[in-house]
């Protein structure tokens, strides 16, 4: 019961942190310009690829369960729902992971600074890389490459179980928000990893020893870009969050702004304020 109590404790710590992560993003009207840019046009990519798979989903229901075409009423059309709903959860899971690449890489140098100002109100980032982002790009594109991959693998099987009545509805929404979440806390603090000179298996190896803190972290993101028109916000703001989670994981200071020889760290031209969020 109090190993249960914990897990829980520290699930909501994860999604506490988004919380936070996104008020301290939405004060700051620098910071809000600049993840925007980036999440508004792969946002439009992504909206055009999902406008044409709903517009197209009868035919590539159909295409899949050819094995059906000689089946009588209702099972030809149930299995083809089974079917399209399998297609809609897998997509789902897809397209959440790829937005969320797509977004990074191309606000790469945007994110950073969210990132990077982030951690400069708590003092600063221990073992921060010299490399400049456009050196790390093609490896981070590389890492988030992999994640997209996973994810697919992992879509296989969930979509097979979305034919099964009932559960396929049910169980496969939530077995995706699990394994959609692991993978975004994964991929969000890809940025600060990355400023200290660590690598995707380091990300794997610290979340997963605080795995019901990566959740709490990753699963609310993961339903929140389902949201039509939220994925613009989320992404950014869930960069700061990643910040506090990547600190909170490092055992670094969260909770105050730091003090530096007796004055607070200038972020966006002024002392920031203390963050009681």
């Amino acid at each position: 019961m109090a190993a249960l109590k914990t897990m829980w404790d520290e699930f909501a710590e994860g999604a506490r942190l988004l919380g936070r992560g996104f008020a301290m993003y939405g004060r700051s009207p620098r910071l809000l310009l600049l993840g925007l840019i980036p999440a508004v046009i792969s946002f439009l990519l992504l909206g055009t690829a999902w406008f044409f798979l709903l517009w197209f989903i009868r035919d590539l229901a159909a295409t899949v369960t050819w094995f059906a075409d000689d089946w009588g009423s209702p099972w030809r059309g149930l299995t083809r729902f089974g079917a399209g709903a399998g297609i809609v959860i897998v997509s789902a899971l897809v397209s959440v992971l790829t937005y969320t690449a797509l977004t990074l890489l191309i606000g790469d140098p945007f994110y950073e600074v969210i990132s990077e100002r982030i951690e400069e109100r708590f003092g600063g980032t221990p073992g921060m890389s010299d490399l400049p982002w456009y050196r790390t790009m093609l490896k981070n594109a590389a890492d988030s490459i992999r994640l997209i991959v996973l994810g697919i693998a992992v879509a296989v099987p969930l979509f097979l179980l979305g034919f099964v009545p009932v559960l396929g509805q049910t169980v496969v929404p939530v077995l995706d928000a699990v394994v959609g979440g692991w993978l975004l806390a994964v991929e969000l603090t890809g940025v600060p990893f990355n400023r200290r000179g660590l690598r995707l298996k380091d990300r794997r190896v610290l979340l997963r020893a605080n795995r019901p803190m990566a959740l709490g972290f990753g699963m609310p993101v993961f339903v929140i870009l389902l949201v039509p028109f939220a994925a613009v916000l989320v992404v950014p703001a869930a960069v700061a969050g990643s910040t506090l989670l990547t600190r909170k994981l490092f055992g670094l200071p969260i909770d105050n702004p730091a003090v530096v020889d007796g004055k607070p760290p200038v972020v966006d031209g002024k002392p920031p304020a203390v963050v009681r969020v």
